[in-house]
């Protein structure tokens, strides 16, 4: 054995510490103390134990020499036990950084989509899985970040994942994760923050208590709370979803932003509006991912970012032509005329004679004072209920005229009831239109800015539509984050009552509510094209099977000079539709990127007499340098395929390798030992206790829910179709709930599990010796090289024959090909003599030692070059950062802060560089067969 001052280990490799052995997870070097070895227990007294361990403080980590390796016959039926544990090897060991193919591209329950699987060859191109994935709305960016995370899990570059996300989508992202990758991720939101106070030590850092975990972003921004923890851990992958929210430079959400971006290798950052239109706060957004891609935050250009950033819209040609059927195109946006009545016409009198016409105020009217009478307007516009509130809360401080103004609006606000009100009649008229009412399954999401208006509506409408109140939800800001996502939950649910879903914009970012609704009705417009799209896109998405219906209900007055909704909202609502359709996005029609701010310069430009048509025409010409920059970024001619991982393999399919694994563990009777049941594609059986305990980041409710009194029953599949249907009944259920049967997809908990359960069946530092079609003995060995952070560079499955005297080197896939090593083998259990393949086996690692030796130079040029072209971008960065306009204070400012920077990211090049000795391990030795040998 080798003690740790000098071995090197490699994931799937045997240690013992402290007298014990362990099986290695991952190992990572450099750290402070030595080299950090995660491991399970393999020997009696810590079998499955997790642990970690580091080289520096545990002296006594001896690895396994791989010349001392103990050679055993394979008695097992057709060599069940050899074929099983190289291809628990071959699945342990982690592809190297130069393999930049896709693994596991259709391993999962989704329609395998090249244009959903490019961002995950970005990711993987770069020195380090970074990027903004940009798409806009309803492209499937959840799908694309699960994609990667799985790629990441398979190359041992995804253990400890944190997604960070709104609130109101924390679940669903925890359910696309599980039910279409089989990624558990703990959901931590206020209730899952309760139950890690209850569970775990007082003091001890919830995040490395759980390995894999969402978040929302408004829990984890608390800094006085979380800070000192996230200080403290490393992760291997961070998500960031709506990550346009990050930009304010000084905000709660910017430094957590930075915080977390020092504390990963993967950053994901994801948003479909990934920018505000301002050079210099998208530069500091493209800074998480790189800190040295942009040197001169005022001017930068494309190819600056091609690495970093991609975004597609629903008429992209890669899109275009895959999303078939998959996705209903969108029906026209209906502008359903409401004609004012009496008292909305008194109201439109006195808004337009006193408040647009400045004559609401003793005082001249400047700054913010003159959009005021603009918030009455569009309180206005949403519903009197709405311009009731903002009345009363602005007359607790008014005086003079304005207050005598004021009080007026407040007369007649009160005095209109819901006969008076057009907009509610023709809400109601729609609804019975399309179909919404007693006894009919017909859902509908109708949405308003006015949390007054929600509530209103929520109140009056289902009696107006003969529905009970159970059959109406409400969704706002002020609702807390568990009752948030029930309230989408049962939304999307067929089975549920729920007919009807009255939402702000809080609804507008990320929620999914397309699978059982494809009618949406905006009971008033934001003034932001931005804001409308997003909206749109809840129904109009991926996987929408019927054509998403549009209506805005369009107040008219009768008054001229009135600006009603024609003024505005239908304009808005024309212009998205045509920005859509021509353009796939909003984008390059606004002139802003941030909803808010295209809002506040429509007002401004309202209040200079400019028309809404005029004010984009004027904005659109000012946004050519950005729309220049982002026009030419993820919309180049692609290749025809995402290229795709060479992976040697021994096993078909995943699904024979699980049937032969849980017969080999279970000794041929799986069904006596966890009551293994098979029909037809399924497998349920009772989960061990060492699988439960992987299984713990998944919800309560999804466990007791396979609960059998104290066992936990799994129901597992690999038929996509059979995954599927049983996806589709949980969302037909009454109330929220899991699906009742899991895809097994390669990064399922359970088949990791049985990896380790296969590698441990061998002894310590054991490999089997089987026979097959070869002329001579054959040894299989696997050569590693790793950089200083423990990544793999260079990973070779060597079959090595020709001893002593003609060493012969050849590719252990091939050989084992050739061998016809496979279920169709015949174990007759044939006699084999051991001490001559032990005296050969030194030769045979140091014959494999010599050929990785020999390659190392060309090997350590392919993975060096992309570090050499970045230490190249690095002196380019450090040379342009320093523009002369600077003054010489902030010029010599600005150069500690970029050699600060190029010194950190050095530093990380010199980590990723190929460092030490290669690790060599035998696997295996096959010898000839009688028949071969004849």
């Amino acid at each position: 054995m080798t003690t740790s001052q000098d071995a090197t280990f490699a994931p799937g490799s045997r240690i013992v510490v402290r007298d014990e052995e362990w099986l290695v997870r991952s190992a990572k070097t450099g750290t402070a103390d030595g080299t950090m070895i995660k491991a399970v227990g393999v020997s009696e007294f810590v079998q499955d134990v997790e642990a970690t361990f580091f080289t520096a403080l545990d002296e006594d980590i001896q690895a396994m020499r791989p010349e001392e390796t103990v050679l055993v016959p394979d008695t097992s039926s057709r060599f069940r036990q050899s074929r099983l544990f190289l291809e628990a090897v071959l699945r342990r060991t982690p592809l190297p950084r130069t393999e930049r193919g896709l693994a596991l591209a259709d391993r999962f329950l989704l329609d395998p989509l090249t244009y959903q699987q490019r961002p995950v060859e970005l990711a993987l191109s770069g020195l380090r899985p970074r990027i903004l994935l940009a798409d806009v709305v309803g492209l499937g960016k959840t799908l694309e970040i699960g994609l990667i995370l799985a790629e990441l899990i398979r190359r041992g570059r995804g253990d400890r994942i944190l997604v960070v996300s709104p609130q109101q989508v924390l679940e669903q992202f925890q359910r696309e994760l599980w039910t279409r990758f089989a990624i558990p991720l703990v959901r931590l939101d206020s209730t899952g923050i309760q139950r890690i106070q209850q569970e775990i030590p007082a003091g001890r850092n919830p995040f490395t208590y759980f390995k894999r975990a969402i978040i929302s972003v408004d829990t984890l921004k608390d800094a006085g709370q979380f800070g000192h923890h996230l200080d403290a851990t490393a992760w291997d992958v961070v998500v960031i979803d709506e990550s346009h929210n990050l930009i304010n430079k000084g905000t709660k959400r910017n430094e957590l932003a930075r915080r977390l971006a020092a504390k990963t290798d993967a950053l994901l950052l994801a948003s479909a509006t990934p920018h505000n239109g301002n050079r210099e706060s998208f530069a500091q957004l493209i800074s998480l991912l790189d800190p040295a891609a942009i040197a001169n935050e005022k001017e930068y250009e494309a190819k600056d970012i091609a690495h970093l950033y991609l975004r597609r819209t629903k008429i992209s040609p890669e899109v275009r032509d895959q999303i078939g059927d998959r996705w209903a195109d969108r029906g026209p946006s209906q502008a359903v005329h409401c004609q004012a009545s009496p008292l909305e016409e008194q109201i439109f009198d006195e808004l337009t004679d006193v408040w647009l016409a400045g004559k609401w105020s003793d005082e001249a009217i400047t700054g913010q004072h003159r959009l005021f009478p603009y918030t009455l307007l569009k309180s206005f516009l949403s519903s009197h209920r709405a311009l009731h509130e903002t009345v009363t809360n602005r007359r607790k401080k008014a005086t003079g005229t304005e207050r005598v103004a004021l009080d007026r609006l407040a007369e007649l606000t009160s005095a209109m009831t819901d006969r008076d009100s057009s907009k509610l009649r023709k809400l109601v008229e729609e609804l019975k239109k399309i179909g919404v009412g007693k006894g009919s399954d017909t859902r509908a999401v109708v949405f308003s800015e006015r949390v007054p208006t929600i509530k209103w509506l929520a109140d009056v409408v289902p009696g107006l539509l003969g529905l009970k109140p159970n059959a109406v939800r409400v969704l706002h800001g002020g609702i807390a984050d568990q009752d948030e996502q029930k309230i989408l939950q049962e939304f999307e649910l067929a089975g549920s009552d729920v007919r009807l879903l009255f939402t702000g914009d809080v609804a507008s970012e990320g929620v999914n509510l397309h699978q059982q609704c494809h009618h949406l009705i905006h009971y008033d417009i934001p003034w932001s094209l931005i804001r409308i799209e997003q909206r749109n896109g809840r129904i109009d998405r991926y996987g929408q099977k019927h054509q998403p219906q549009f209506r805005a209900l369009i107040l008219n007055s009768d008054r001229e000079d009135a600006k009603d909704d024609r003024t505005v909202s239908q304009k808005l609502l024309e212009r998205e539709e045509n920005a859509h359709r021509s353009l796939g996005s909003v984008e390059a029609a606004t002139g802003q990127f941030d909803a808010k701010a295209e809002e506040d310069r429509l007002v401004r430009d309202l209040l200079n007499g400019k028309t809404v048509d005029e004010s984009y025409e004027a904005a659109h010409a000012e946004i050519d340098v950005m729309a220049d920059l982002f026009g030419d970024v993820g919309t180049a001619p692609v290749a025809a395929d995402v290229p795709q991982a060479r992976v040697p393999k021994l096993f078909d399919s995943t699904q024979n390798f699980v049937d032969a694994a849980l017969y080999e563990i279970y000794e041929d009777r799986p069904e006596d030992h966890i009551d293994l049941r098979r029909e037809d594609e399924l497998l349920t059986f009772l989960a061990p206790d060492d699988l439960v305990h992987r299984l713990t980041d998944l919800p309560r409710s999804y466990l007791r829910a396979h609960r059998e009194g104290e066992d936990l029953r799994l129901k597992v599949t690999f038929d996509r179709t059979l995954a599927q249907r049983k996806l589709d009944q949980a969302r037909q259920s009454k109330t929220p709930m899991w699906p009742e049967i899991a895809f097994l997809s390669d990064v399922h908990p359970m088949v990791d599990w049985l990896v380790d359960k296969v590698l441990i069946r061998l002894g310590r530092q054991q490999a089997p010796v089987l026979t097959a079609d070869v002329t001579a003995p054959t040894y299989l060995i696997q050569g590693v090289y790793a950089n200083r952070l423990g990544q793999p560079t260079v990973v070779q499955w060597m079959a090595v024959s020709g001893l002593p005297a003609a060493p012969e080197i050849r590719p252990m896939d091939e050989v084992l090909r050739e061998a016809n090593v496979g279920p169709s083998m015949v174990n007759r259990a044939e006699a084999v003599a051991l001490e001559p393949l032990r005296q050969l086996l030194p030769q045979a690692v140091d014959a494999a030692r010599d050929y990785l030796e020999g390659k190392r130079a060309e090997w350590a040029k392919a993975n060096a070059e992309p570090l050499r072209k970045y230490r190249q971008q690095l002196t380019r960065f450090q040379q342009a950062s320093l523009f002369d306009e600077l003054p010489a204070p902030h010029r010599e400012k600005r150069r500690q802060r970029v050699d600060a920077t190029v010194q950190e990211q050095r530093d990380l090049l010199d980590r990723l560089e190929t460092d030490g000795d290669p690790l060599l391990r035998v696997l295996a030795v096959l010898v000839p067969s009688p028949e071969s040998a004849a």
